[in-house]
């Protein structure tokens, strides 16, 4: 939920990601803390908007939420 309001490009994220993990974050959140600020922050909704209807933003937020969220338990059951 922390990564959604960020916007940053794939590679702008590792160095965070880096740094939570170097903080004690598990491997699964920092994944998908790196996941939602690429594939759901707040100004690719807005740009989606432009070419998809909400309802089909509605649909691709909450799928792809649930899969990052089903990412982040299966890595920190893994590592």
């Amino acid at each position: 939920m922390v990564a959604i309001p960020l916007y940053s490009n794939a590679m702008g994220t590792i160095p965070i990601a880096e740094a939570l993990i170097n903080k004690g974050v598990g491997m699964g959140t920092a994944m998908a803390f790196m996941m939602a600020t690429t594939a759901l922050s707040l100004p690719e909704m807005i740009l989606l908007r432009k070419v998809i209807k909400p309802k089909l933003i509605a649909v691709f937020t909450s799928i792809t939420g649930v899969g990052i969220i089903a990412v982040v338990y299966l890595f920190n059951m893994i590592i």
